[in-house]
């Protein structure tokens, strides 16, 4: 049995304390996979953005709201876990401001200053110890292999799941998992459900001992 945390769900860059960047990520994909973890019996931790969806009982839920937080409690949990699965889609963007107030229509241009956010999967496959390891996911909208492959390269994972918009809040997903060598492992088309527990497969095969 192994101990797995799984990131999931979007995650909130507040503008002011009413309006805020985030994505269409539903968490679904992340519920999935902490199911098919439990199914396969292993003790699972999920760092989740704001969703809908409810996860499974049995698992270890970890509430967050933006990026740097799911950065934060994914790094403690990570310190405890044989591996990750980083589902979530962070925002890759916050404020470089954020008002205190409600920021007021004025008629003129309202012009956003933006810096990038902490990379999650990238900083936890920078903190991996012997015998840990990282699978993440790439959504792509062109040259996709290729990118999904720098993403494997650069965040350090093992193994990275690439999949397309049309995952977006969808119950079905197409996706391919990519190994370091630029391998096609598995393709993988069908309800969430179905292809959680493919990927789940992949993860004991080559990365669980």
């Amino acid at each position: 049995m192994a101990r797995i945390l799984i990131t999931s769900g979007p995650t909130r860059q507040y503008l002011d304390p009413v309006r805020y960047i985030s994505n269409a990520s539903s968490g679904q994909m992340g519920r999935c996979l902490a199911q098919a973890a439990l199914d396969a019996g292993h003790e699972v931790i999920v760092v989740s953005g704001p969703v809908l969806v409810e996860y499974p009982l049995g698992v270890t839920v970890i509430p967050v709201v933006s990026t740097e937080e799911m950065l934060e409690q994914a790094t403690l949990a990570f310190a405890t876990c044989d591996g990750v699965i980083g589902a979530a889609a962070p925002c890759d963007y916050r404020p470089v401001d954020v008002a205190d107030h409600k920021i007021k229509k004025t008629g003129d241009t309202l012009i956003l200053k933006l810096v990038e956010t902490p990379d999650v999967v990238a900083t936890l496959g920078a903190q991996k110890k012997a015998g840990q390891w990282s699978v993440g996911f790439a959504l792509e909208t062109e040259d996709a292999r290729f990118r999904a492959i720098t993403k494997l390269q650069k965040k350090n994972c093992d193994l990275v799941v690439l999949n397309g918009t049309s995952a977006i809040n969808s119950a079905s997903n197409q996706v391919e998992i990519i190994a370091p060598n630029g391998d096609i492992v598995e393709s993988i088309s069908g309800t969430k459900e179905k292809v959680a527990t493919k990927i789940l497969a992949v993860v004991q095969d080559r990365l669980i001992k």
